[in-house]
Parts: structure tokens; sequence; C-alpha cells
């Protein structure tokens, strides 16, 4: 009797989950949208849009001391550089961009300070130059940062040399 049960058993086993395998449509499953995302032919885009030949690389081969800030220096500009400033530098750098920010605590040495001499005596090519690229620990935020909020982030940093330097007047 148990080795009929035994020999059943595979057999009911069977048609208790045919009715389960039955609701499962894979042919249709395939149909679905979300399992093809990348076969949808991309729209043509309109000439220029994409850079096809130089970006970083424009970059990477020019000389970072004939590099020009773009935008005239604003007040909306610098506000919009301490937005990125805030977002992307300030937990190394600080809030008050001498170094001591949350992460950059943990480095050794320190981040630069950003209002001193060292890096206000650069000019902003250079300085775009190292934040795009990246150099020794500091990360390259080409991909990161678009390049207007890079160059109104370094309108930013001109500010705060320009408030020390207004700051040091006012005490003489």
């Amino acid at each position: 009797m148990i080795r009929s049960i035994k020999r059943v058993m595979p057999a009911v086993t069977m048609l208790l989950l045919l009715p389960v395998f039955w609701g499962c449509d894979y042919a249709r499953m395939k149909e679905q949208e979300s399992l093809r995302p990348y076969k949808k032919a991309m729209p043509e885009m309109p000439e220029g849009t994409i850079p096809r030949e130089g970006g970083l690389e424009i970059l990477k081969r020019a000389n970072p001391e004939t590099l020009r800030n773009p935008f005239p220096f604003t007040p909306d500009l610098v506000d919009r550089g301490k937005d990125g400033y805030a977002y992307f530098c300030v937990m190394c750098h600080g809030p008050k961009a001498d170094g001591y920010g949350t992460v950059g605590q943990s480095f050794y040495p320190l981040p630069t300070s950003l209002n001193g001499p060292y890096v206000q005596g650069q000019p902003d090519g250079r300085l775009f130059s190292k934040i795009s690229l990246g150099f020794k620990r500091h990360p390259p935020l080409a991909y990161t940062i678009s390049e207007d909020d890079r160059w109104a982030i370094i309108h930013y940093l001109r500010s705060l040399g320009k408030k020390k330097s207004n700051y040091s007047e006012r005490l003489k």
C-alpha cells in the first residue's frame, strides 16, 4: 500500500501544481516594457546638443592659466556658488572654508584653507581645472558638478577672499 502511494504521489503533486504553472504566462511577461528598457530607439538629437569630441579632453589638454571664468562676478552667481559649495565642498573644507570640515578633520594633512593666500592667489582657470579634474586627494568633480556651478563656486571662493581683505582693510 505504501509503495503504491509513493508511485502515485509525484503524479498527484504535478496535478496540484499544474494550475499554478498554468497561471504563469512567461511569454506574455517578455512583452512588458520594463524587461526591455534599452531596446527602444533613441530620438535623433539636434546637431551640437551632445559634444562628440572634446569635453573633458579639451580641459585636460588646456593650459589652466589661460582659462577664464565666463561669468561676471555678481551677487546672484556668488549665491549660486555658495549653494554649490554647501552641497559639494563643505564636508571637507568646512563651513568657513578653512579646511575644518566634518569629513576633512579625518585627513592628514587637513584640506587646504580655501580663503587663504595659497588658493586666493591662483587664477580662476587653475582652480577650475583642479576642481574638475582633481589633484592629490581631491576628487575630480567634473562629472558631479555642472560646469556653470563649478565656475559659480569659484566666484564664491573669490568672495571669501574679498571679505577677508575688506575686513583686514577695516582693521588698519
